[in-house]
């Protein structure tokens, strides 16, 4: 089987050099990252950690299994992509003259975009929304002249009731039931 796009979302004690040993784990496997975002959870003491890459089944059914081995990861779900919401942010500025405003504010428009800075010789933009969404934001944009721009990285969570801390109840074998 081919390389694909996969997710990967990590419930972690949030402490200090947590994230260093999860992304060294990649580099020491010669893994590429995509992508990857981490925040605070409801808990303080936990992180959700999303990293997005590309790889076959093996390569993601290693990065499970070693990620599992990391003592701070409390929790390891390769995502159904077909049950989980996608998202990232970007912030794009982009040097549009004042007779091009009109069509950019269209694209603003029909993408759900925001106009957050505007002055003589930009305009600043933000939009969420999947990566083949934000994509195409971009390749629209390009012919104004992209000044600068900045993604967070996908986030992902579950549909419905696929909920990734559920696993750390079933993670070292610890099942009471």
């Amino acid at each position: 089987m081919g390389e694909e796009k996969f997710v990967l979302s990590l419930l972690v004690n949030n402490e200090a050099g947590v994230l260093t040993r999860v992304s060294g784990l990649f580099s020491r496997r010669g893994f590429n990252i995509d992508s990857l975002s981490v925040e605070e959870t409801e808990d303080t003491h936990i992180s959700r950690i999303t990293i997005t890459g590309t790889g076959d089944e093996y390569i993601k059914e290693q990065m499970v299994k070693q990620l599992e081995k990391l003592h701070d990861v409390k929790a390891v779900e390769l995502m159904d992509l077909e049950k989980t919401v996608l998202r990232e942010l970007l912030l794009i500025k982009i040097s549009a003259q004042k007779g091009e405003y009109s069509e950019v504010m269209q694209a603003v428009s029909v993408f759900r975009a925001k106009v957050i800075d505007l002055n003589t010789k930009s305009l600043t933009l933000e939009l969420t929304g999947d990566p083949p969404k934000i994509n195409a934001f971009i390749q629209f944009l390009k012919p104004y002249g992209i000044v600068e721009l900045c993604r967070t990285g996908v986030t992902a969570i579950g549909r419905g009731d696929y909920i990734v801390s559920q696993k750390t109840q079933n993670l070292g074998g610890n099942n009471n039931g």
